[in-house]
């Protein structure tokens, strides 16, 4: 009586679980994992750290009244309209106020006078060489960090996928003919390959981008041929192909969406790895041009000033790097928990 009353509640809940649908049960084993819903948390504060940097950390009021005309936050709309207003010394005529942001300091801006200065009241996480802000740098360097991240994985997606998809569905040759060119590319030390190549560029943050995307396209070729090799063998591929629809559409529309859970996991670590190579690029002299801030360069400024105790040189970028890349992996490892049916309770 027991073990059949337990096999119509097993049976009952695998039919609640195909009407709430994949996403949606992947969703709620997700919210299972605190570790992993805690991470999203950080990096959804980091998010918008990095898109609402211009109004936490800059100069320039968010609103202000100078000589009867009003501002409306200008370092976004009007940046060069108080331009030659110095609001660190400001001192407000009649009728005149301002309203800055909760740091009222640029990135970019230097003061000789404060160089290496520790954590204090005006400077919270204290000053870097040339008397910049560390707190504003950092702030800033979450919106250099998640855009290396997001675009050098989108372009590894762009990439990898499509390479991936066609070796997979095919097979025969063309597997063969991609799988040689994933093993050139394998050959190579990709950090050693990436600062060759960063190396001969130009400095710019766009191409660090381009090259990080650019070779780390491989993983997500095999993980993406993988699945397909596993898929295109299926019952809704062999019904498609008798349909008598075009293999173009079969990929992308039938096989593809349900081969790229996996890549998602694999994206998530590799925006994570993508932060943590700009991050060594940087520090090495090879990142983004100055006075562009990320976290890298004021690493990289720590080993010059470690020996007169600045401390905040190296604990606070180093916090920041750490906290978000092991954010990702964290996430990264409870989407893949999630999706995996074995360890769904």
């Amino acid at each position: 009586m027991t073990a059949a009353l337990n096999n119509r509640l097993d049976a009952a809940r695998i039919q609640r679980q195909a009407r709430q649908g994949y996403w949606r049960l992947v969703g709620r084993q997700f919210r299972k994992r605190r570790m992993a819903v805690g991470s999203l948390a950080v990096l959804g504060l980091l998010g918008l750290t990095a898109l609402t940097a211009p109004l936490l950390a800059n100069d320039l009021p968010l609103y202000a009244v100078v000589q009867g005309k009003p501002y409306l936050l200008p370092a976004l709309f009007e940046p060069e309209g108080l331009a030659n207003v110095d609001f660190t010394d400001w001192q407000p005529g009649q009728g005149e106020w301002a309203i800055m942001p909760p740091v009222p300091h640029s990135p970019t801006a230097t003061a000789p006078f404060d160089r290496v200065q520790p954590p204090a009241a005006e400077h919270w996480l204290g000053t870097d060489e040339l008397g910049r802000d560390v707190l504003a740098r950092l702030i800033w360097g979450a919106r250099v960090s998640m855009m290396v991240g997001f675009v050098s994985v989108g372009i590894a997606l762009i990439i990898g996928v499509p390479l991936g998809a066609v070796a997979g569905y095919y097979g025969g040759v063309v597997d063969a003919v991609v799988l040689r060119i994933i093993e050139i590319f394998l050959t190579f030390p990709s950090f050693f390959l990436i600062l060759a190549a960063i190396a001969l560029l130009p400095p710019s943050i766009y191409n660090i981008m381009a090259v990080i995307g650019l070779l780390g396209w491989m993983g997500i070729a095999r993980l993406v041929r993988g699945e397909f090799l596993r898929l295109r063998e299926s019952d809704f591929t062999i019904a498609a192909r008798a349909t008598g629809l075009s293999d173009v559409r079969i990929i992308f529309r039938h096989v593809l969406p349900n081969g790229m859970a996996p890549v998602w996991v694999s994206a998530t670590f590799g925006v994570a790895g993508a932060i943590l190579t700009e991050s060594a690029l940087s520090f090495l002299g090879f990142g983004a041009p100055p006075p562009t801030p990320t976290w890298g360069e004021l690493l990289s400024q720590s080993q010059y000033y470690l020996h007169r105790g600045a401390w905040w040189l190296v604990v606070f970028p180093g916090f920041a790097i750490f906290l978000t890349v092991t954010a990702f992996n964290l996430v990264g490892e409870g989407l893949r928990d999630a999706m995996d049916p074995r360890l769904r309770q």
